[in-house]
């Protein structure tokens, strides 16, 4: 294999990733959909629709063939939304060869089957190692060599570190991580979290309500992923609590950009027209409610949140029925499964 990359999906995350690479000195083949993007980065060099402001180097190659894209690359970069992550994977099938690693960069559950996205890809792509990169990582902030840390997972681990040596830079740093589930499912679930966060920020609440909902929500992320099989420490790590502050505080997140819209009225068809990317939030609240009920695992947020995206529930009485839930301790699976002496 040749030091070649293919990148699929040229939105914000795939764009600053290519530009991360090419830095790097690899040879990117960037599968891009929109032609008028195509032609933007042929005749300027940006994405301006993405990623603004951000030079594309030229040994980023976009093309318009998936076939044409992976020929010959030794990584191939998953990064569209998660909804489209099945078709994506089912038409680069028949184009893959067994050696080559998949990583996925998207964050969200499927809607449909409420399956994480690796067994997505899984299914779809029956032989190849398949890798997760995730983390506190604003594509804004790659693309300008910003200081970033992420996380690497996969079920190989020969895979994870090679794709941790593929990405690894200065400005980049990359960890391993063996719990597939658990990194995935902070990944996904924290965009839930920030739209909460930021529909609070739109009633007008402060910091102490901010910190509340990232505390408890957390715990209810951490809740459902040991429920699926995850390591309770892995929420604790750079795909939990870390990729939760970064997307709940700032405005670059879509997801809290989103929320604060909602919090001051808009409509959810008005505030994902005005956004104009995808909110993967949105449809990850869905297929989150939904798992947690089929698993009877409780999580409030989500269940409020959800409330508001589908029901038309007003926000403010949303955060009123949080707040007047039935009194509990804040660690009840401790209290309640070991004998602590507290009378």
């Amino acid at each position: 294999m040749s030091k070649a990359i293919a990148v699929i999906g040229m939105g914000s995350w795939g764009t600053a990733l290519a530009v991360h690479l090419a830095k790097k000195g690899y040879s990117i083949k960037a599968w891009v959909y929109e032609s008028e993007i195509y032609e933007s980065i042929i005749t300027k060099r940006e994405n301006p629709r993405y990623l603004p402001g951000v030079m594309i180097p030229q040994n980023v190659d976009p093309v318009m063939d998936k076939g044409e894209a992976v020929s010959g690359a030794e990584t191939v970069v998953l990064a569209v939304p998660s909804q489209f992550v099945r078709m994506m994977a089912r038409s680069l099938a028949p184009f893959l060869k067994k050696d080559q690693i998949i990583v996925n960069v998207a964050k969200g559950l499927e809607s449909d089957t409420l399956k994480r996205l690796s067994q997505v890809i899984r299914e779809e792509i029956a032989d190849n190692d398949i890798v997760v990169l995730s983390g506190p990582s604003h594509a804004e902030e790659v693309g300008r060599d910003i200081p970033t840390v992420v996380v690497c997972a996969s079920e190989s681990r020969k895979a994870a570190e090679k794709v941790q040596d593929t990405f690894m830079s200065p400005n980049f740093r990359v960890y391993t991580n063996p719990d597939v589930i658990g990194v995935e499912t902070g990944g996904a679930l924290k965009n839930i979290i920030a739209l909460a966060a930021g529909i609070s920020d739109g009633l007008g609440y402060g910091d102490n309500t901010k910190a509340a909902l990232m505390t408890r929500g957390i715990a209810e992320i951490a809740r459902l992923g040991q429920a699926m099989g995850a390591s309770i420490l892995t929420f604790a790590g750079l795909t939990g609590i870390g990729d939760l502050i970064v997307t709940c505080t700032s405005m670059h997140s879509r997801n809290r950009r989103a929320g604060i819209m909602l919090g001051q009225g808009k409509s959810l068809d008005e505030t994902l027209k005005a956004i104009g990317m995808v909110v993967e939030g949105v449809k990850t609240c869905e297929a989150a409610y939904k798992l947690s009920m089929k698993m009877g695992i409780e999580m409030p947020i989500t269940e409020q949140l959800y409330r508001i995206l589908y029901d038309n529930k007003d926000p403010a009485s949303a955060v009123s029925e949080l707040m007047m839930r039935s009194k509990t301790h804040e660690s009840e699976e401790i209290v309640n499964s070991i004998d602590t002496g507290w009378l």
